[in-house]
């Protein structure tokens, strides 16, 4: 559901390669299957029937629509900080898989630790998990990503590695990022590809995948809490997997 509603409002035509709901037939058509979906989330969430869960999740779906706000308040905004963009990737990213950690430990029955344990393992690994899909859009390929390269610079996105690379390059190529990320018409093509050539030669990518590393040491540094087991592994193989991906 969020997915669906995210591609209206970036008014994205691709997701993973494939036209998105929206692309493939309309924008109210996108709004509807996802407010359906959410719709059909919280009757499942109810047959559970433990208001902790329900919660949870009403939160979440709260904040996630907070992060969105965020999201287009900061949006061709170069002066967007690496706290604002922090906050942002919080409320639209971390926080679901926050929640989703959270609630497979307390239908486990988890004790109180192991449940704020696993918590925080989804906080950690969803921020990581976010910052790699930031770096990708500069770093990746367009087969390989199932999106154009540069698509967030092309949206007015200020992300970590635009924001920490006009803190690196040269006075000349900062006016350029901030023209490019302030400016609501479409860039041309030999300007969008050479910001992207700024951003990958100031070692902000390195800057942006180091920060997902430090997030993923620290959610593997709560699975210490639970007992050795094929689950346990396969959450250490999900924390590295969210900083080593390519797609």
């Amino acid at each position: 559901a969020t997915l669906l509603h995210d591609d209206v409002v970036d008014m994205s035509s691709l997701r993973r390669g494939r036209p998105t709901v929206n692309a493939e037939w309309n924008n109210p058509s996108s709004v509807l299957v996802g407010d359906f979906i959410y719709s059909r989330a919280f009757q499942l969430l109810v047959s559970i029937g433990d208001m902790r869960i329900m919660e949870i999740m009403a939160d979440t779906t709260n904040k996630i629509a907070e992060g969105e706000v965020l999201q287009l308040i900061n949006k061709h905004n170069p002066a967007s900080t690496e706290q604002s963009y922090m906050q942002v990737i919080h409320n639209k990213t971390a926080i679901l898989f926050e929640a989703a950690a959270h609630c497979g430990a307390i239908l486990a029955n988890a004790d109180a630790a192991t449940q704020d344990a696993l918590r925080l393992f989804g906080l950690h690994i969803g921020t990581a998990f976010q910052l790699i899909d930031d770096a990708l859009d500069y770093d990746g390929d367009a087969v390989s990503l199932g999106k154009n390269v540069g698509d967030d610079l092309a949206e007015g996105k200020p992300t970590l590695p635009l924001i920490h690379a006009m803190t690196q390059c040269s006075e000349s190529e900062t006016k350029l990022i901030r023209e490019c990320l302030s400016n609501k018409t479409p860039l041309l093509p030999d300007t969008l590809a050479q910001v992207i050539s700024i951003i990958r030669e100031s070692g902000s990518l390195e800057y942006t995948r180091a920060k997902a590393q430090e997030q993923a040491t620290l959610a593997l540094s709560k699975l210490s809490l639970l007992p050795p087991s094929v689950y346990r592994d396969a959450l250490h193989t999900l924390a590295e997997f969210s900083v080593a991906r390519n797609v």
